[in-house]
């Protein structure tokens, strides 16, 4: 037993030896190498955090080496705060002595949180520099941050330490009522484009009151945000056409995430919400991107919702879910859904012209366009669909049937597409005798449809659904629904192509 004791004791020393580190280091000799010289931190809002981003730097000489000193140049009042190899040093901004092996590295995180009066005034930037070493041995890295002042708009908090909220369908949801009277914001009804708008929470209109959007205006919603409209409350989007790629009179809703890693990721915010009695509310150049759902439409007072030359991209459930809505539609582009890019659901009234409907969301559930007049509640009920009119649209997507009708017996049921391309494969004939999809025989529901052929789009994964001169969607319309100008300002030609866009030939 004492000769197993024994043996193990000498084996934790060998062992204990042979993983020292303490071996000789030579001063830094100002020969560091770093994966990046400039650190771009991307736009940030006045006074917000920003993403964590990294350097890397690299000891390739044969000797462990010690770097005097790795601090940010502005010193304790930069606004800039880093970790070095795990450490916090001198309050993130100043770092004593630090050891790299060699043909080692080691990583520096580094982030910001600037006010717009840190930044110059000229260009809004705030710079500094990461120095490793001094004098002839000095080596930099490059800080840059773009800062954006903004209007922040989000829930009271009161006395008590409980924070504003909303009373909607019988309960309680994070959000504020948008005052027209605020003292510090002055009209919050009035979405202008003089800074971009930050929303936490559910901004909701009150009854009565309409919220305009200005052409250019910009609102960046946090996770869980959105907007949410009261009985006889209005919504007024005022986009209109753009010359520049930067679309300086489209208003865009999207999430508050400004770095290029989050420009497509779905579900960062959640909702634009139309109520039960939400009234005359109109959308015209309007990008949505990244919600959840971009709008949920529910039964409103019988007005119908004006849906002009507006985008969705990238929802994780529905571009447009609508139930017992009244819609009209023209120009409207949605790509990718988790489970459909627009959802008429549980009857109701809509027309769409010249319209592209595409989904490559990367599940067998997702569809471009989903109709049917019932809802599955704790009580299932169904409505009338009063009609459900497609005239020159594109259906498009990844998956074999990108459209389903659904319709449960004992209502009025109405549809028809017009001059329409769908992509419907009807895989194993399992379709063949559903009366929902005779697209060859059925007049009363199908005229002129293209079935199966595809549209060619620019790039879906840029949502660039554009076509030229080759999309089987050319020149297929039908002149008696015309709408002279497409999504982008173009004049159609007649007769006029499919879907939203004009066809152009594709830039090189």
């Amino acid at each position: 037993m004492r000769q197993i004791s024994f043996l193990f004791f000498i084996g934790i020393i060998i062992f204990l030896s042979s993983c020292r580190t303490d071996f000789a280091s030579v001063p830094s000799s100002g020969k560091l190498a770093f994966s990046k010289d400039t650190i771009y931190l991307d736009t940030v809002f006045t006074n917000i955090g920003s993403s964590t981003y990294t350097l890397k730097v690299y000891n390739h000489s044969k000797s462990n080496i010690i770097i005097p000193s790795i601090k940010l140049a502005k010193g304790l009042n930069s606004k800039y705060r880093m970790t070095v190899d795990g450490m916090q040093g001198n309050q993130g901004k100043s770092f004593d002595n630090v050891n790299i092996l060699a043909k080692d590295s080691m990583y520096i995180f580094i982030e910001t949180t600037a006010s717009i009066a840190d930044a110059n005034p000229t260009d809004f930037l705030y710079t500094d520099q990461v120095q490793f070493d001094g004098g002839a041995n000095l080596q930099k890295v490059e800080l840059v941050t773009l800062i954006q002042d903004a209007v922040f708009l989000y829930p009271k908090r009161f006395s008590d330490g409980t924070t504003e909220t909303l009373p909607i369908d019988n309960q309680k949801i994070y959000g504020f009522y948008l005052n027209p009277n605020d003292p510090m914001n002055g009209n919050e009804l009035q979405f202008t484009k003089k800074k971009p708008y930050i929303i936490y929470g559910y901004a909701a209109v009150p009854s009565g009151k309409t919220a305009i959007f200005d052409a250019g205006a910009r609102v960046y919603f946090h996770a869980n945000s959105g907007i949410v409209l009261a009985t006889n409350a209005s919504i007024n989007v005022n986009g209109t056409t753009s010359s520049t790629k930067s679309l300086e009179n489209e208003v865009i809703f999207e999430g508050d995430r400004l770095e290029p890693d989050f420009s497509d990721i779905p579900g960062q915010w959640g909702a634009i919400w139309l109520t039960d009695g939400s009234t005359n509310n109109k959308f015209n150049h309007l990008t949505i991107k990244n919600a959840t759902i971009g709008m949920l439409i529910q039964n409103n007072d019988g007005t119908t919702v004006q849906i002009k030359n507006t985008q969705i991209f990238n929802c994780t459930n529905y571009g447009i879910l609508a139930q017992t809505a009244k819609i009209s539609g023209e120009n409207i582009v949605i790509n990718n859904a988790g489970l459909a890019g627009l959802a008429c659901t549980y009857g109701g009234d809509y027309t769409f012209t010249h319209c592209t409907f595409n989904n490559n969301w990367n599940s067998s559930s997702q569809v471009s366009v989903l109709v049917n007049n019932y809802y599955l509640g704790a009580v299932p009920e169904d409505k009338n669909l009063v009609t459900a009119s497609f005239n020159n649209c594109i259906i498009y997507g990844s998956y074999s049937n990108e459209m389903i009708i659904d319709k449960k017996p004992g209502t009025t049921f109405e549809y028809k597409f017009t001059n329409c391309l769908l992509k419907f494969d009807n895989v194993a004939n399992q379709f063949t005798y559903d009366p929902n999809y005779q697209f060859n025989t059925d007049a009363v529901h199908y005229n002129s449809i293209l079935l199966n052929k595809d549209p060619k789009f620019f790039n879906i994964n840029l949502n660039k659904l554009n076509i030229d001169g080759t999309s089987a969607a050319f020149a297929k319309g039908n002149s008696d629904y015309l709408i002279p100008f497409d999504i982008s300002g173009n004049t159609r030609t007649l007769p006029p192509d499919l879907g939203a866009y004009q066809d152009m030939p594709f830039p090189k």
